[in-house]
C-alpha cells in the first residue's frame, strides 16, 4: 500500500454521522494517531503531527523510524506491541524529543482499535511539558521566596485582602512571641495597638487592596503576645492583582523598636522637645524654638523622664530612639511616624 493510499484512509470512508466528530478529533488540542502492526502511520490529527513540526500529510504513510530517533522508535514499537498482544488500554507518560531538540512529556492512553479488519493501534496524548516547566519554575520560586522569607531576619507576613495572616516568618512570629502556626490565621488588626494613626493606616490598605496604590511605607506600633509595644517602620506592598482587587499583601518590618510596656501617647509637643534634645539644644533653645516658658519646658522634661523610665537628659534622648519614637535613620532628628509618613506609590 502506498504513501496516498494511507492519507486517503484519513479523509475518506467516514460515515456522514461520525464526520463531525472525526473533524473534532482531527482538530482537537490532544495529539491522536492510529498505527499498524508494522509502526506505519494511518492516520494522525494536527496536534500529533505539531508535535513533530509538521503536517499530518507529512505523518501518514511513514513508519516511526522516519519521525522518532532509534532509541524512542524502538520504545513506541515496544509499546505498540504491548498493546497488541494484551488487547486492552494502557495509560503513560513518556518522554520524547521535540523539534528544538530539547525533551517533552506526553500523558496519554494507547489502545487497540480495529481498521479494515485489521488490528491496530491508537493513542491519544496531552503534551505537558510547558505546563511541568511552569509547575517546576514554580516550585522553584516558591522554594527561593521561603528561604529569602525564613532566612532574611525580616519579620514578614503574606496577609490576604481581609487582612488574615496567611504565612508568616519565623522572624515575624518571634517578634510577636508566638510560633508561626499560632500567629497563621490571626487577623492584623489584632497585632495592632490603638493609635490615632489607625485610620490613616486603614485607608491606605483599602487603596493597596483596591489597586489605587501598589506599595506603602509606614509605621504602626505592634503588640506581641505579652502585651509588650514596639514601633516598627512597614513596607506593605500587594500582590496577585485581578480586575479590581488585589488578593494579598506582603508586609516587611524594616526596622523595629525596643519592645515596652505600654505608655500614653506623647504629645506634639513632648515629641517636638525629644526632637530638639536629640539635635543638641539646650532647654533655652527648646523654650525659644516652641514659644516655651523655661518652667513648661522642665515640666515637659520631667513628665518625660517618667514616662520613659530616663533619669538624664542622654538617656532620654536614647530611649525615644529605641523605644521608635524617634526616627532612627533621621537627620535632624524628629517623629518615628513623621519621617516614615503614609507614602505610596
Amino acid at each position: 500500500m502506498d504513501d496516498s493510499t494511507f492519507k486517503a484512509l484519513s479523509r475518506t470512508g467516514t460515515p456522514g454521522r461520525y464526520a463531525a466528530f472525526a473533524d473534532l478529533v482531527d482538530l482537537a488540542p490532544a495529539a491522536a494517531f492510529i498505527r499498524d502492526s508494522d509502526g506505519r502511520y494511518l492516520w494522525a490529527n494536527h496536534a500529533y503531527a505539531h508535535l513533530y513540526g509538521t503536517v499530518p500529510d507529512h505523518v501518514i504513510g511513514k513508519y516511526i523510524e522516519d519521525l522518532d530517533e532509534p532509541a524512542e522508535a524502538e520504545q513506541f514499537r515496544a509499546l505498540d506491541q504491548e498493546i497488541l498482544s494484551r488487547g486492552t488500554p494502557v495509560r503513560h507518560t513518556l518522554g520524547y524529543r521535540r523539534p528544538d531538540g530539547s525533551a517533552g512529556r506526553a500523558v496519554g492512553h494507547r489502545f487497540p482499535v480495529r481498521e479494515n479488519a485489521r488490528t491496530c493501534v491508537a493513542g491519544i496524548y496531552v503534551d505537558v511539558t510547558d505546563h511541568l516547566r511552569a509547575t517546576v519554575q514554580w516550585q522553584e520560586a516558591e522554594e527561593n521566596l521561603q528561604a529569602l522569607r525564613d532566612h532574611s531576619g525580616l519579620p514578614c507576613a503574606l496577609l490576604s485582602a481581609n487582612g488574615r495572616v496567611v504565612e508568616a516568618s519565623a522572624a515575624a512570629a518571634e517578634l510577636f512571641q508566638v510560633s508561626p502556626h499560632d500567629l497563621v490565621g490571626r487577623r492584623a488588626h489584632t497585632l495592632l495597638a490603638p493609635e490615632p494613626d489607625l485610620d490613616r493606616l486603614h485607608r491606605r490598605w483599602n487603596g493597596l487592596i483596591s489597586r489605587r496604590t501598589r506599595r506603602v511605607e509606614t509605621s504602626a506600633v505592634l503588640v506581641d503576645a505579652h502585651g509588650l509595644q514596639r514601633r516598627a517602620q512597614l513596607h506593605l506592598t500587594s500582590i496577585g492583582h485581578s480586575a479590581s482587587r488585589a488578593r494579598h499583601v506582603w508586609a516587611v518590618v524594616t526596622h523595629q523598636s525596643l519592645a515596652h510596656e505600654a505608655h500614653p501617647a506623647l504629645t506634639a509637643a513632648q515629641i517636638r522637645i525629644l526632637s530638639l534634645l536629640a539635635e543638641g539644644s539646650s532647654n533655652g533653645d527648646i523654650a525659644t524654638s516652641l514659644h516655651l516658658s523655661r518652667q513648661t519646658v522642665d515640666y515637659h522634661l520631667s513628665r518625660l523622664r517618667h514616662l520613659l523610665g530616663a533619669a538624664t537628659r542622654p538617656a532620654l534622648v536614647a530611649r525615644a530612639y529605641v523605644l521608635g519614637i524617634l526616627a532612627p535613620r533621621a537627620w535632624p532628628p524628629r517623629s518615628a511616624t513623621a519621617a516614615h509618613p503614609l507614602s505610596t506609590v
